[in-house]
């Protein structure tokens, strides 16, 4: 299936000349390209594609990646992503099995509003090469409990059947790292803690379906929003936890007036930074 918003771009950069949407930086500020990224990608256990969830750049280039790494790897590439819940797996996996129609798992998946033009390009690509896709995030409504109660009250609130879906609990929280750190102060200060402590979880919660659905010589490529994985933090720093040694590539998003050179308050966020111009389409 052709998606609209993937031709589109492929037009637009096939004809922009010298005016490009978009540039790529190595973590140090040194402009790179596209064959960069999978040269290095291709080595990896673990590849997080940081985006910004509304760039059509980015969610080209996802699929990009995508595409070459299986050229490159085959059926050792495994998909995974924050916009699927954990919950839904069982889903993912019968409407890839071909079990249930299209319209069934997306009547009943609980799709980001963006699935249409962003997710699914990826998701049929997994189906057309019978790749596995794994849904990494911890079901939205337990997110909630952690907000509005904290952490300490989860494995209370939560019956056996539950914890299916989450990290092992209890999880690690570092209040110190700087992503925690920042939401909090950022928002407004101490009544914030427990909505960094719900990121938290999120970022627990993916680090632990990745790693187990870890396979030999394989990689897994997970999308995700940028600030889940920006400076090598949270669910990298809950990765490591679980599993030391890993080789990890990150490649974060962000939007600047000027493509021309990266600005130095974005130096060193990832492995790859991708640098779209602020006026370029959004894609919701």
């Amino acid at each position: 299936m052709k998606n609209f918003t993937l031709l589109s771009l492929s037009f637009l950069l096939f004809f922009a000349g010298s005016i490009s949407p978009y540039q790529i930086f190595t973590s140090d500020g040194q402009k790179t390209d596209f064959e960069q990224i999978v040269n290095q990608a291709k080595d990896c256990d673990v590849v997080f594609f940081g985006e910004l969830h509304n760039s059509a750049i980015a969610h080209w280039l996802q699929y990009e990646l995508t595409k070459s790494l299986f050229e490159l790897k085959g059926n050792q590439l495994v998909l995974g992503a924050e916009m699927f819940e954990a919950d839904q797996q069982l889903l993912m996996n019968e409407y890839l099995g071909n079990i249930i129609s299209e319209s069934s798992f997306e009547k009943e998946a609980r799709l980001w509003p963006n699935y249409q033009t962003d997710y699914k390009p990826l998701v049929l690509f997994a189906k057309e090469k019978n790749l596995p896709f794994i849904a990494t995030n911890i079901p939205r409504r337990y997110a909630s409990v952690v907000a509005k109660y904290g952490l300490d009250t989860l494995d209370n609130l939560l019956d056996k059947e539950a914890k299916k879906y989450i990290a092992r609990l209890p999880i690690a929280f570092d209040p110190e790292l700087p992503g925690y750190k920042n939401m909090v102060h950022q928002g407004g200060g101490p009544g914030m803690k427990y909505i960094a402590q719900a990121q938290a979880i999120k970022d627990a919660t993916m680090a632990y379906f990745i790693e187990k659905n870890l396979k030999k010589n394989s990689i897994f490529l997970h999308f995700n929003g940028a600030y889940h994985t920006n400076n090598y933090e949270g669910i990298i720093w809950y990765l490591k936890k679980l599993k030391p040694g890993l080789k990890i590539l990150t490649i974060t998003t962000e939007e600047q007036e000027n493509i021309e050179q990266l600005e130095q308050d974005k130096l060193k966020l990832a492995d790859f930074i991708i640098v779209v111009k602020e006026s370029m389409t959004k894609t919701h």
